[in-house]
């Protein structure tokens, strides 16, 4: 399976949303933001393929990327447009449950990215670091 390409969706205002969250992060804890960077490397690498604990469906398409450091969860929800890309939609910290309102954001954030992504895709691809 070819590698999937991972993008950041992009707000019409220009905020890329899940790269300000890892930016922010990335400040404030390392090795968090390292964790993060890893399993986004692996979606990246097994697509479709990658599978519970690392990744789960919430609903409506929409799927969140798992990472864990200590009793700390963070999440970042993605959607797969075609077969080969995600668009990395948004990022929160959470303790049990993904709220209905970050879901329902993440959707919004899709049905847009459907409608024009070229408008939503921002320019720069992941990197970590």
């Amino acid at each position: 399976m070819p590698a999937t390409e991972v993008c950041f969706y992009r707000e019409i205002n220009g905020d890329i949303p899940v790269r300000d969250w890892l930016a922010d992060l990335m400040k404030r804890d390392r090795t968090a933001f390292s964790k993060c960077a890893a399993a986004i490397r692996r979606l990246a690498a097994f697509g479709y393929e990658l599978r519970r604990p690392q990744v789960d469906m919430l609903r409506d398409g929409i799927y969140e990327l798992r990472v864990k450091k200590g009793h700390v969860n963070y999440r970042i929800l993605y959607f797969f447009h075609g077969r080969n890309v995600v668009v990395l939609a948004n990022a929160l910290t959470k303790e049990r449950t993904v709220p209905d309102i970050e879901i329902e954001r993440a959707i919004s954030r899709r049905n847009a990215y459907q409608q024009d992504p070229t408008a939503h895709r921002a320019t720069e691809e992941f990197r970590d670091a």
